[in-house]
């Protein structure tokens, strides 16, 4: 339709993109296949003149060959969890890789969003629902034996019998495109040898491309007194701020090694944001930010501090005391000489945390400094897993953060995990009910 202020011309907009396929590019011998699979790949102007200029045929990387095959990917397609990436070789040859990479579907689509979604869950019944949706997910022996296998009302009929049934059942549920990371059932074995051989089977079952080892940070705990966690008080006598150097990074070196042998490492229990960049050396693939204990204690170190305040009543100082102790802060308050000391601690925690402040009123100052970290790494695949939540509030305030501009550029490296019956709340609102009632009453009425 004309107007007086329209070109007659029009003023839209043509956007033309060229594809792999339409370079007329030869495949090499024997990779007429690989061809097949990337000629829908739309490329950049840039980059279809220099390949017209210089490729002269198209091939597939060993990798790209064993991932096919792997996954048993259909004719004409790439999986999902990869994305494609090709180099000029010698002699015009365009090599054609497919590098491990969670934030693309199929056909080295990118998913929706930046964020990635995670389960916490060796359920099958339980990730089957959501597993369309996720591009990881992550267990350790209590998810897998606690909450699911020796748990007959997870485990219907105890039809899983061991950790090997269910890591292979969840592989076929979830898919080529999504991670899995398995934790270490003895981060203090030292028998490196040993460990190795703990991995093998789920490497076997979920492939090098989908496992991920995790790694719990250890802290003063060693193989000498991790008993006590188990007998007893369940205490730990050594205090977490003076543990031993080489027991402080014993799991970080552990990380190192595995990263050496080829492994992806999910390296794990990041409570505090000064852990974050040590953590980083270690070159994780994944490393964390818990949410939900963190805050509560804070809160309740907040609750404790104002009402010592309020009335200078030393009973409160006692009480913070011994709830400091309880949560493995102090050892039975030996570190501090008197109750101001305690005091004066307390306050330093909550000035870290900055829980009177928008940056760490909502628990989340962990995860935002960690954000910051990854804006400054080299470590390109590195994501920051957001973990251990509940309740109303917390994935609620991470959805916010998620649209912070802050942080923009960096939402591709944020991954947030909890169990799917967590997840699953958030997906609805009361007024879904609402409307429905009353589409649906409309709908009955013809």
């Amino acid at each position: 339709m004309l107007t007086v202020n329209h070109r007659i011309d029009g003023e839209g907009e043509i956007a033309i993109h060229t594809t792999m396929g339409s370079l007329d590019l030869p495949a090499a011998r024997g990779h007429d296949d690989v061809l097949m699979r990337v000629k829908n790949l739309k490329l950049s102007r840039a980059d279809s003149t220099f390949l017209r200029q210089s490729g002269l045929a198209v091939a597939g990387t060993e990798r790209f060959h064993d991932v096919i095959r792997t996954f048993a990917v259909p004719e004409g397609h790439t999986p999902p969890g990869f994305r494609v990436d090709a180099t000029l070789k010698g002699g015009g040859l365009v090599e054609v890789d497919l590098i491990r990479d969670i934030g693309y579907d199929w056909d080295s689509m990118r998913r929706p969003t930046g964020v990635i979604y995670s389960a916490d869950s060796a359920n099958p019944y339980e990730v089957a629902p959501i597993a369309g949706l996720l591009g990881n997910l992550t267990c350790n022996p209590g998810i897998v034996y606690d909450l699911f296998l020796n748990n007959p009302e997870a485990n219907i009929g105890n039809h899983f019998t061991s950790l090997t049934e269910v890591m292979t059942e969840l592989g076929s549920t979830l898919g080529p495109g999504v991670d899995v990371s398995v934790e270490l059932e003895n981060p203090f074995e030292p028998d490196f040898e040993k460990i190795l051989a703990e991995i093998e089977p789920y490497k076997k079952i979920l492939s090098p491309y989908r496992l991920v080892v995790k790694v719990p940070h250890t802290g003063p705990v060693n193989a000498e007194n991790v008993n006590r966690l188990l007998s007893g008080d369940k205490r730990l006598p050594e205090w977490y701020a003076a543990p031993r150097t080489e027991d402080a990074f014993r799991s970080h070196n552990l990380a190192l090694r595995l990263r050496e042998k080829g492994y992806r490492v999910n390296y794990t229990l990041m409570f505090e944001p000064y852990q974050a960049a040590l953590a980083l050396q270690a070159k994780p693939y994944f490393i964390n930010a818990f949410v939900r204990h963190r805050l509560l204690q804070s809160k309740r170190i907040l609750a404790l501090v104002r009402s010592y305040h309020d009335s200078r009543d030393k009973k409160h100082l006692m009480e913070l005391r011994d709830y400091l102790a309880s949560v493995d802060h102090i050892v039975n308050g030996n570190e501090f000489e008197d109750l101001v000391d305690i005091l004066h601690y307390a306050e330093n925690i909550l000035a870290y945390r900055k829980i009177d402040s928008s940056e760490g009123a909502d628990g989340l100052d962990n995860l935002r400094h960690i954000l910051r970290l990854l804006k400054q790494t080299n470590l390109t695949d590195t994501r920051v897993i957001a973990c251990s939540m509940e309740g109303t509030e917390n994935y609620p305030d991470i959805d916010k953060l998620m649209v912070e501009p802050e942080f923009s550029d960096v939402i591709n490296r944020l991954v947030i995990t909890a169990e799917p019956s967590y997840l699953a709340r958030f997906t609805s609102a009361s007024q879904v009910v609402s409307y429905q009632r009353r589409f649906m009453s409309a709908a009955a009425s013809h």
